[in-house]
């Protein structure tokens, strides 16, 4: 090969690795930008995230807002925001408080044990009952009845609004209900906020011939219409003046009906007759 030509390979060498070098720088480039767009974009999908979260977060959540709603009240009530159920017949001279919270398992073998003497004494007009229902074991409210961050639950106060909806349909009907929510084939273990459910309250309802279908009854539950009421209902049991701070607890004339020997209300259904025959003597 001739020098001239040697020279000529050299150039042409040089040349061509200039022009890879420049090919490559290229290609480089557009992978900078590529990862540099890719990281912003996930730099600013996971603060769009934490945005929605925080947003998410500080929004108030379907109880606390039912807190501050209108109070619509059930028909069959009275009393302020309508918390004043009383159920039984106008001749009855004495009136039984009864406080309970759905979720309760006390309340849940109380309502299995004595409930049906209770009824019976209820239907004969010994007297009437007073229903004062909590909605505490959601552990849903301080001292001053505010929803609380990091509740327990909510299958208290849900209850408590289907059996508003109940009460809107008759006295019989919330009983029957009630009585349903707390027999052993559908009341929840206290850890298992099934309550929660409004398929699962409808399904219970439809056992109550006066709300098995009912339209109207199953518009209320999933609506929420009585939502604002059952949160009146639970500030009256938090507020209440007999000094109930438990359930369930039964109260006549302004004095707890116990068992024997006890703190506790009665169990048995001989325990009940035995305290309910003293009260109305008294």
């Amino acid at each position: 090969m001739s020098k001239r030509n040697s020279q000529a390979s050299k150039s042409a060498a040089r040349e061509r690795l200039r022009e890879e070098r420049e090919r490559q720088a290229k290609r480089d480039k557009v992978k900078r930008q590529v990862v540099v767009a890719g990281a912003v974009v996930g730099v600013l999908a996971i603060a769009g995230g934490i945005g929605y979260a925080v947003v998410q977060n500080n929004k108030p959540g379907h109880w606390d807002a039912a807190r501050d709603a209108k109070v619509v009240a059930p028909a069959n009530t009275t009393g302020t925001n309508g918390t004043t159920v009383v159920i039984g017949k106008s001749t009855a001279k004495k009136t039984l408080k009864l406080y309970e919270d759905p979720r309760c398992p006390v309340c849940a073998t109380f309502e299995q044990t004595v409930g049906p003497t209770l009824k019976q004494d209820l239907d004969a007009g010994k007297f009437k009952v007073q229903y004062i229902g909590g909605t505490f074991l959601d552990g849903d409210t301080d001292d001053n009845g505010k929803i609380q961050i990091g509740s327990r639950g909510e299958g208290s106060k849900n209850a408590m609004s289907a059996m508003g909806a109940a009460l809107n349909v008759s006295p019989e009907a919330f009983l029957e209900y009630k009585t349903a929510l707390y027999s052993a084939k559908y009341h929840p273990e206290e850890t298992d906020d099934k309550f929660k459910s409004d398929d699962y309250l409808i399904e219970v309802a439809d056992t109550v011939s006066a709300l098995k279908n009912n339209t109207k009854f199953q518009n209320a539950v999933k609506n929420g219409t009585f939502d604002a009421w059952a949160l009146a209902m639970s500030q009256t049991f938090n507020t209440n003046e007999d000094g109930v701070n438990g359930t369930p607890s039964l109260v006549m004339d302004g004095k707890k009906l116990t068992a024997p020997n006890s703190e506790s209300a009665p169990m048995t259904a001989a325990d009940f007759t035995t305290a309910i025959e003293a009260a109305l003597k008294a």
